[in-house]
């Protein structure tokens, strides 16, 4: 996944911040085509794994920011949920649904929604029972 952003800087500290508990550090830092962008991902027993990308800005083909976007990752347990959406609100985020069971998607669908600094609908969920 790639997000356009408009402030590269705040969302590198909003997602290093939400995105923490559920494992996620930042990867690589680079610019290029003059285009200056991080990479986001978790550790795993294959080695690094990058799976979210965040690019300052509009492109120079006409791509802007994104916003209204939903994007969920996977946490390891509740306790990374509630994690998550405490730093995420601590950082700027706008509180789009608190930490709790969702049983309209399944009975152990415990997730914590937020608003991002773009406007994009981000989310951690954990499947696991509590």
């Amino acid at each position: 996944m790639t997000f356009r952003v408009s402030d590269l800087a705040k969302s590198k500290s909003f997602y290093a911040a939400a995105l923490a508990p559920l494992g996620y550090r930042v990867m690589r830092e680079f610019s290029f085509n003059g285009q200056t962008m991080f990479g986001m991902g978790i550790d795993s027993a294959d080695g690094p794994k990058i799976d979210t990308w965040f690019i300052a800005g509009p492109s120079e083909y006409g791509e802007s920011v994104t916003r209204g976007c939903h994007l969920c990752w996977r946490a390891p347990n509740r306790a990374a949920v509630d994690a998550f959406y405490a730093a995420a609100m601590a950082n700027g985020a706008k509180d789009n649904g608190e930490p709790g069971v969702r049983a309209h998607y399944h009975p152990n669908y415990y997730g914590a929604f937020v608003i991002d600094l773009d406007g994009n609908n981000v989310e951690a969920v954990c499947h696991a029972p509590q």
